[in-house]
């Protein structure tokens, strides 16, 4: 086991897709950084045209202390002790700057589903970062992403299932659910 860890998503809601990916990387090191990619969409939008999903507030319903929470609270939830994992901001849009926020001596784990994927993989190697592949997996066998979530939250069909008990709390709680419905619908329905 290694001593650090880092992982990054934008976690637009955090899934259970996403929880087998930070439970996966938890598993190889004593503290898991978790990086929230495009923290704030306007001051951090996209660059690539390969990052679809970086660019509108459809797209990025949660704000950062939002995702921060759902992650905070999912995590411990799921039995990570808080001692044992850091939430950081992770702006890989502008990658020169990923070192003020994370450690330059940890591994950064990925998984790669997409072409934005190989990307962020390309993007970290470039900067000398040690990174090391989870998986690869095709679209196909990514199972449900970010974007499918958020339209059938939107459109009010089964969406708990996908997502930590304690994520779908957080949601209705806040009227998050509500909010993405809103955007779902001003924006055209993706």
């Amino acid at each position: 086991m290694i001593e650090m860890g880092v992982i990054h998503g934008r976690f637009q809601v955090l899934h259970l897709k996403h929880m087998e990916y930070l439970l996966a990387a938890k598993m190889r090191c004593r503290t898991l950084y978790v990086g929230i990619t495009h923290p704030d969409i306007s001051a951090y939008p996209a660059t690539s045209p390969l990052d679809k999903h970086g660019r509108t507030k459809a797209d990025n319903p949660l704000t950062y202390i939002e995702r921060y929470e759902m992650i905070h609270d999912a995590l411990l939830d799921f039995g990570v002790k808080r001692e044992e994992f850091e939430i950081i901001p992770f702006p890989v849009s502008n990658p020169e700057l990923l070192l003020q926020y994370a450690p330059a001596d940890a591994v950064y784990y990925m998984s790669i589903c997409s072409a934005w994927d190989e990307e962020k993989y390309q993007i970290l190697c470039s900067l000398g970062f040690n990174v090391e592949v989870l998986w690869r997996r095709t679209e196909e066998e990514k199972g449900i992403t970010g974007s499918e979530l958020r339209g059938l939250i939107a459109r009010e069909k089964e969406w708990k299932k996908y997502v930590p008990r304690t994520v779908a709390e957080y949601l209705e709680e806040n009227g998050i659910d509500q909010r993405i419905r809103q955007l779902y619908y001003t924006y055209g329905g993706r």
